[in-house]
C-alpha cells in the first residue's frame, strides 16, 4: 500500500471521524478478508470490548467466542462463580491464563494484555 493516498475524513456534528473516502484500490486490499491469526493476533472487536467497557481479557475473548460463563468454567473444571472472579481479575497468573486460553481455543498470551 502506498503511504503517499488521497485519503478524507469526514467529521459527524461531534467533530468525531464518521466516514472515510479513499481511492478505490486502496478500499478494495482493505476490505479482503483477512483471516485473523488466532495464535498471534487480537481481534479489533476484542480490544473495543476491553478498552470500551472495561472488560477484563478473559471476558472480552469469552464474549467475542459467544461463550457463557458457564461453558468455560464447565470446560476449566471449576464453578461458574469462581470462573467468574478470573474475569473480574485484570492481571491472571500464567497457570490460570494458560486454562482459560486452552477452555478458549487460544494462545495464552492473548490474555495478557
Amino acid at each position: 500500500m502506498n503511504a503517499l493516498t488521497n485519503i478524507q475524513i469526514i467529521k459527524n456534528e461531534y467533530g468525531q471521524p464518521q466516514f472515510v473516502v479513499m481511492p478505490y484500490a486502496q478500499y478494495l486490499e482493505l476490505s479482503n478478508d483477512k483471516e485473523i491469526n488466532m495464535d498471534k493476533g487480537v481481534p479489533s472487536e476484542v480490544v473495543n470490548l476491553v478498552f470500551d467497557n472495561n472488560y477484563s481479557p478473559a471476558q472480552a475473548w469469552r464474549e467475542y467466542l459467544k461463550l457463557s460463563q458457564i461453558e468455560v468454567a464447565n470446560k476449566i473444571g471449576i464453578s461458574q462463580s469462581a470462573y467468574s472472579q478470573y474475569e473480574k481479575s485484570q492481571k491472571l497468573r500464567k497457570s490460570t491464563r494458560v486454562k482459560i486460553a486452552d477452555a478458549l481455543g487460544i494462545n495464552p498470551e492473548l490474555l495478557n494484555f
